[in-house]
Parts: C-alpha cells; structure tokens; sequence
C-alpha cells in the first residue's frame, strides 16, 4: 500500500454501515495525552502561525481514541433451506421442509471520542515533533498517537448519476496539499452541539447524553462539506454510508472516516453547479469526474496517482474493497 496512508479499519466488502450501526462514547479519557514540554512547544508554535496569519481560527474538533467494530447477535431468524422457482407456491403448514435456524448478525462500529483543537493538531500531528511525541506515546503510554492531537475527519467519495466519481484539485492558497486531486471532505464539528458555547468552553461533559446527536453530526457533516464544496443542493444527496478510517502518515497518521454518497444530480448538472460558485469554492480550482471502472485501476503505478492527496488516495482505497457492486 502507498506509504502515506494506511487503514485504521476497513468494513467487509458490501457491508459498508448506516448510521444506526454507529455508536459513540465521548470522555476526557479520550483526549490527547499531555507533558508541559509539548504545551509549551503548541503555545509558542500556534502564536507563531497567529502572528503571520491572523486570520486562523481555533476551533474545536472531535479526537478519535480508537475505533472498534464488533458483530451483534440479533436472535434466531428461520429459513427454507430448499430454494423456490419463480412460480413456486410457498408449502403449505403440514408439507415437510427442511428450516435452518441462524443467528441474524449486524455490525456495530463503536468510536471512542474525546475533544481536540485545530491548535493542538498544529503542533502536534502537522509539527516536525510529531515523530518524537509519538516514540514517547509509545515508551510511555503504548500508544503512538497518545500525545497527537488526532481530529477526527471525514471524506466522501460521490457517484453522480451517471457513476462518475467527483474529484476536486485543491487550490494553491490551502494549508495542505495544495494543487493536489481531492475528494470532498472535512471535519464533524462539536460547536454544532453546543449551541451558545465558546469553542474554548466546549468540553466532553457538554456533550454527555448527547451520543447520538455525535452521530448525527458525524454523517450530516459530509453531506454538508459535499453541499459547500461542490455546490450541490443537500436534497441530491443519499444518506453516507461507512466504508472505514484511513490514516494520513503525512501528518502523522490523522484519521479520516470515509463514506460513499450518491448524487441524483447528473455529471453535467453536478459540473455546471460548481463552476457557478458556492460557500467554499475558493478551496478548489477544477472538478474532475472518473468513471467508476477507472476509479477500480487507480493505483501506484497509475500517472493520477503521483496528483492524489493522501486523504483522496486512502478513500479510493476504501471504495474499490469495500463498494466493489456501487
């Protein structure tokens, strides 16, 4: 697999999850790990970057801990175990038939999530002490990403209706991988759920009893983030599916949870829509379509691949294992 990114999980093929099969848990159990060497190196860096850039804005992000899927007994579901014809009639009560008794199973993904900030990733995941934080998170807590600030991102890979995949070539004015082949993403944001609340205030004893409202947001963020940055009405888009979490090892293995949406909208619509403008559309220069059949022979070895950012790459990844029929 190309170096920079890596799967944290990847759901079996076709098994891709809803939103009901998602659960969250949220403490400060979960939240970066801390030793006054690296606050101090967060602070010095941050009002570095404030003093050439003022405009950057700190805002609150959710910080994955660990992610575990997991198979639920559903109890006994009975079937025919001999196979009907078209025309077929069902058997009548006193006919003899085999029944094979089964266990229905449904997957449950549970994400442990605690609370970071666009500051802490700075100097953290995208510092050049990322390597050395996680060596200490490893000889101190067995953990890599313990001292890393590790938000919690999301990602769509969109089929028009015609099956084409939408890309989108960053602009050069963004922090990261500018110029580069993008899908459409972003971050499910904790300000969301807390109405009336500084991002500084925000914390995981607000958001208690609020665990499916965490869920909500995480799904509604992409179709958000898709709506902004592709210019497409919200009311076009199916609901996400989960495909999995990849990892970015160009900023220290940030995890990014990746969906599958469709777009009612053809390739033409989807394309006229965005070259009219919309919320976020200073954070791309071109949009791209794919065909699915050349989404399935990206790879290393193909030319558009050395154009990929590390997010678009883990998320294709994802699309050709686990949506192999979509």
């Amino acid at each position: 697999m190309d170096p920079e990114v890596s799967f944290m999980l990847c759901c079996d093929p076709l098994q891709a999850l809803g939103e009901h099969q998602i659960h969250v848990e949220i403490s400060d159990r979960f939240n970066r790990q801390s030793f006054p060497e690296i606050e101090q190196h967060i602070e010095a860096l941050w009002s570095d970057r404030v003093a050439k850039q003022p405009w950057l804005f700190n805002g609150s992000k959710f910080r994955l801990h660990s992610a575990v899927l997991s198979v639920v007994e559903k109890g006994p579901m009975a079937t025919h175990s001999q196979q009907r014809g078209e025309g077929d009639q069902l058997e009548s009560a006193d006919q003899s038939s085999d029944i094979l008794v089964k266990e229905e199973q449904s997957c449950v993904l549970t994400l442990q999530l605690g609370l970071t900030c666009y500051k802490d990733y700075l100097g953290t995941n995208w510092s050049r002490e990322a390597g050395r934080l996680q060596s200490h998170g490893q000889n101190e807590c067995a953990d890599p990403q313990a001292f890393l600030a590790q938000p919690l991102g999301v990602g769509a890979v969109v089929a028009t209706a015609d099956g084409d995949i939408v890309l989108l070539r960053r602009s050069q004015k963004v922090a990261e991988a500018a110029g580069l082949l993008d899908i459409p993403g972003g971050h499910p944001e904790p300000k969301m759920l807390c109405p009336g609340v500084s991002e500084e205030a925000i914390c995981a004893d607000l958001l208690q009893h609020k665990e499916r409202a965490v869920v909500s947001e995480i799904f509604s963020s992409v179709c958000a983030e898709i709506s902004d940055e592709v210019n497409v009405p919200i009311s076009s888009l199916s609901r996400p599916v989960f495909m999995g979490i990849a990892l970015n090892h160009t900023s220290a293995g940030r995890p990014s949870a990746e969906f599958y949406v469709r777009c009612t909208l053809t390739t033409e619509e989807v394309r006229d829509l965005y070259r009219s403008g919309g919320p976020e559309a200073h954070e791309s220069t071109e949009i791209l379509f794919l065909s699915r059949a050349k989404v399935f022979q990206l790879d290393e070895r193909s030319l558009m691949w050395s154009e990929m950012c590390p997010s678009a790459k883990g998320a294709v990844l994802l699309y050709q294992r686990v949506m192999p029929d979509c």
